[in-house]
């Protein structure tokens, strides 16, 4: 049981989300949408309550969730989301407000999203001799399309590269973490386990970061969720070009639709990735995986 999910709840619908996340040891996200019945998304299935959310209860959770206070979360919401203690992160969508072309802030919040955090340790595990071959780990990439889990295994990667063994051979990481998905830091403190030998940064934007990252905290392996970008691709490529390792996630389906990705498919005409990791989603909810290597041959 989350409790710090139910303490943000509407007092009305606390009932049932408590009882659903109770039974449903698999769910994964909370989706609040007015005037449509709240869903509690499981592996395989979908939970509903059959009363509709309103508008004051949306307001009651934007109350518990900015602790009385909206002005304090305004940067966060303004970004689209707000990471809680324990790790689970909440998403919100309504009506942007622009100034010069960019969001300044996000008021009639009438979507939340909230991703429910679960640290899954080990299920990396048997990913560790593909990116790590004769012990040494090399340049990787996890691509899944949204909600398969890279994050997830791009964490537990993190966990079991940081901790090694007891007789040391782990690797110095440092985690560049834009939106505080990796870590989850609540008040600058990580509320997932990320390893003994893992340093922070968060809320950096990625470029900024792993720059930052690599004059400061000499990381062996800097590790980013969701490269993107021209800007981003160019910091990769500097880290790589300087010796440092890059352990990262990216949206894709394919190695085919990878490749013809412009500032992936750079990166991959380099070959400055040595593993691709491609995630997938049974219809059972479980995950597989298959990994290429620089050259696009599928070793699994």
């Amino acid at each position: 049981m989350r409790q710090e999910i139910i303490h943000i709840m509407p007092i009305r619908l606390r009932s049932f989300v408590e009882q659903s996340l109770r039974e449903e040891s698999d769910a994964e996200e909370i989706r609040i949408r007015i005037g449509q019945p709240l869903e509690i998304h499981c592996k395989d299935k979908s939970v509903w309550l059959t009363e509709k959310v309103t508008a004051s209860d949306i307001e009651e959770m934007l109350t518990f969730i900015s602790r009385y206070s909206m002005y304090a979360y305004e940067e966060e919401i303004r970004q689209g989301y707000l990471t809680i203690e324990g790790g689970c992160r909440i998403g919100f969508a309504g009506q942007a407000r622009l100034k010069n072309g960019q969001v300044e802030r996000m008021t009639n919040i009438r979507f939340l999203n909230i991703r429910i955090a679960r640290e899954k340790k080990g299920c990396a595990k048997k990913l560790l001799p593909w990116i790590c071959p004769n012990g040494d780990f090399v340049n990787t990439l996890l691509v899944s399309k949204p909600g398969v889990g890279k994050t997830t295994y791009l964490r537990d990667c993190i966990r079991l590269l940081s901790n090694g063994n007891p007789e040391g051979n782990g690797r110095k990481i440092c985690v560049i973490d834009e939106r505080s998905e990796i870590a989850a830091c609540h008040l600058g403190i990580p509320q997932n386990d990320l390893g003994r030998r893992t340093d922070v940064l968060d809320g950096s934007p990625k470029q900024e970061g792993m720059r930052m990252a690599l004059r400061s905290m000499s990381p062996e392996i800097i590790a980013v969720d969701e490269l993107g970008g021209s800007a981003d691709a160019k910091a990769v490529e500097e880290m790589i070009l300087c010796g440092c390792g890059i352990l990262g996630s990216v949206h894709g389906d394919t190695m085919e639709h990878l490749t013809k990705m412009a500032e992936i498919g750079q990166m991959y005409q380099k070959k400055l990735i040595q593993r691709y990791v491609f995630l997938k989603k049974r219809e059972d909810g479980e995950r597989i995986f298959y990994v290429y290597d620089k050259d696009g041959r599928q070793l699994c």
